[in-house]
């Protein structure tokens, strides 16, 4: 019985170990294409930020991923996950407007990324809950930063937060509402709206954008996650609680 225990101890180590090299890996692909955009990872407060996020990310997927190799559709989350640090990391500093427009463009890029996870996912078979949590979390916490980037640079006003606070408030809920917790029916409708999340903050941060149809565009954006928001509460609230 001891060898067994030691041998699965030994096996559980490995493959955490396994996880943890890719991790590196990205993170390490991560400082290099920091160094590929200078005008917006600048100093060491911009580093220092994007570093963080990642290591945060990072050890998440390592305690909850238990599995050894990650798989190709994590994969492409991880690297996402090393963009939003990134983006993290430049959101800190008045950059130019070149740099104002590499920060978009990574921006824009991690949300062309939410695609290809879930592609790949479906044609490896590779789906997993833990695949659809990450995606999910790393959306929240790009929206949230796009968010800060509005209040920070548009000016919209702190209600301009409620979009990226709104996923945050209803993890808050569920502790005190345990029947938020029941799995939801899977929805494109939810997925679309996402998207548009991403979308229209991207378009209310352009350097062209003017602030009036900044302001319109984020309200947009508030809406249209309220109403999703709204459908799923409403769907759990008259759901059969177990």
């Amino acid at each position: 019985m001891f060898l067994y225990r030691n041998a699965n101890a030994t096996l559980a180590l490995s493959k955490r170990l396994y996880t943890t090299v890719e991790v590196v890996l990205v993170g390490l692909a991560l400082v290099m294409m920091g160094h590929g955009f200078p005008r917006l990872i600048q100093g060491a407060g911009e580093w220092l930020v994007a570093l963080l996020v990642y290591l945060l990310i990072g050890a998440c997927i390592v305690r909850f991923w238990p599995h050894g190799a990650l798989g190709w559709a994590n994969r492409v989350t991880l690297v996402r996950s090393a963009l939003v640090a990134l983006i993290a990391g430049g959101l800190i500093t008045n950059v130019s407007t070149v740099g104002q427009w590499q920060w978009l463009g990574i921006a824009a890029t991690a949300l062309l990324l939410d695609g290809v996870d879930g592609f790949v996912a479906r044609r490896a078979h590779c789906q997993s809950d833990f695949g659809a949590r990450f995606d999910m979390e790393l959306d929240a916490l790009l929206i949230l930063l796009l968010c800060l980037a509005l209040l920070t640079t548009a000016e919209l006003g702190p209600w301009v937060l409620l979009i990226g606070a709104m996923r945050y408030g209803f993890v808050l809920a569920s502790g005190v509402y345990p029947w938020l917790k029941a799995p939801l029916f899977a929805s494109w409708r939810r997925k679309a709206v996402c998207v548009w999340q991403v979308s229209a903050l991207l378009l209310a941060l352009a350097p062209l954008t003017p602030s009036g149809v900044s302001a319109l565009l984020a309200l947009s954006a508030l809406i249209t996650l309220f109403y999703s928001f709204g459908v799923d509460v409403w769907w759990l609230y008259r759901s059969p609680r177990v």
